[in-house]
């Protein structure tokens, strides 16, 4: 039994860090972006966000072996969007691209509940478990999340400063992610399917 329980611990605290660490992986580059805009401006702000984006996914593939897929889809979206930013020197990329994959992944949800289908299950599946009344709620409180960012995103670009945005973009966004992930607890405790 005591075999058991320090492996038990042991196992809990591996999992604490290596959420802890995933965490780390995923807040860096955009704590990197908020530090160097405010001391050399949004345009190396932007270099740091691509580059630091990038070593982030290789760093998870490296230790974890495996990508999360929206996590890739972000990666590609700021390689993109910061890369049009720097040849085109003009900051509007960056900003627009919150709301532009936002609307991209809303928009993906709810097509894929108007044709049956639930893009949201195959994505998570692997870590969650639930029942189909779940997923369907899920699916839609995520859809209300993707839309509220873009409209919040949309309103933050166009009436706040630049460094004011890059606040938003780097604080901002993380709280409404954790607030609409308060949110999921009820349809996660109701709806999940315990494993055998």
């Amino acid at each position: 039994l005591l075999i058991k329980k320090l492996h038990s611990d042991y196992r809990s605290n591996f999992m604490k860090e290596k959420q802890g660490f995933k965490t780390l992986l995923e807040m860096g580059p955009l704590i990197l972006f908020f530090g160097v805009n405010y001391f050399y401006g949004i345009f190396a702000g932007t270099a740091v966000l691509v580059v630091s984006t990038i070593i982030s996914l290789v760093i998870s593939w490296v230790i974890f072996k495996s990508i999360p897929m929206i996590a890739a889809f972000g990666c590609v979206a700021v390689v993109l969007f910061g890369s049009l930013t720097l040849i085109f020197d003009n900051e509007l990329f960056i900003k627009i691209k919150p709301t532009v994959v936002s609307l991209i992944i809303a928009g993906i949800l709810f097509a894929g509940k108007i044709i049956g289908k639930n893009p949201l299950a195959v994505v998570m599946q692997s870590s969650i478990n639930l029942e189909e009344e779940g997923w369907k709620r899920l699916t839609w409180l995520w859809v209300i999340m993707f839309v509220i960012m873009a409209l919040a995103n949309e309103i933050a670009w166009r009436s706040l400063t630049t460094d004011q945005w890059v606040s938003f973009k780097a604080f901002g966004i993380p709280v409404l992610s954790v607030f609409f992930g308060l949110l999921s607890l009820p349809i996660l405790k109701k709806y999940q399917i315990e494993k055998d």
